[in-house]
């Protein structure tokens, strides 16, 4: 019985120390919240506001590799499986994207826009700018996966 419970003890050190027990968690969360999702009751249709609020966190999980956070969104949002298009996403928002800033989510450039500028500033029509000011460095060359804006 103890080398049994040790051995158990010792998978799970490992299971953690490699980040792997986390993802199993989120994985087997995400597969309940599937199971007892209730598709009889119907959405209540999504704004235009919150469709692009749920890309743009859409956008962001992914790109951390929160896959499971991302696909529990998708569902319970009711947003489409393909992502929209970038593009659309930065014509749709007037955002300004330097070519180091298409590396990254745009909520990145959103967040860095209004913290390194004064309210004045973001108060005069100026349009917020991605760019590669402080993002998290183990992320950086990683592109976002590619979009498509098939069926839009």
């Amino acid at each position: 019985i103890l080398t049994h419970l040790f051995m158990v003890i010792v998978l799970k050190d490992t299971l953690e120390k490699r980040g792997a027990l986390g993802q199993i968690k989120a994985r087997i969360r995400a597969e309940i919240f599937n199971a007892l999702d209730d598709q009889s009751e119907p959405r209540p249709p999504l704004s235009h506001e919150n469709f692009l609020i749920n890309e743009l966190i859409r956008e962001y999980l992914e790109y951390n590799k929160y896959k499971y956070a991302a696909s529990v969104l998708s569902a319970e949002s009711g947003q489409p499986e393909v992502p929209l298009d970038r593009q659309f996403l930065t014509k749709e928002l007037n955002i300004a994207e330097d070519a180091n800033g298409k590396s990254v989510p745009l909520l990145y450039g959103i967040i860095s826009h209004f913290l390194h500028h004064g309210k004045e500033e973001s108060t005069q029509n100026n349009l917020p700018k991605v760019s590669l000011l402080n993002y998290p460095k183990q992320n950086l060359g990683k592109p976002p996966t590619e979009r498509n804006q098939k069926g839009r």
